[in-house]
């Protein structure tokens, strides 16, 4: 028989423009995006690490993030 441990996945996610004209109301909605973003993982109780958060010129953003697993324990994998 086997059990996870601990588990933890890494994911780029890209936060990309919609089609606002207005580039600076663009970014604001991106900005907004990625707040509700990480609010969702800490209301839910995801433990997660931002390795990196990257402004693309046009305005999208790249987050490199380290998150939980389901409910798996995440061991020294957030250390």
């Amino acid at each position: 028989m086997k059990r996870v441990q601990s588990a933890c996945i890494i994911q780029t996610l890209h936060f990309l423009q919609k089609d606002e004209p207005d580039r600076a109301l663009a970014e604001k909605m991106i900005a907004e995006e990625v707040r509700r973003y990480k609010a969702n993982l800490t209301r839910t109780g995801t433990k997660y690490k931002i390795l990196s958060e990257t402004p693309q010129p046009d305005g999208s953003v790249v987050i490199e993030i380290k998150k939980q697993y389901n409910a798996s324990p995440v061991g020294s994998y957030l250390d």
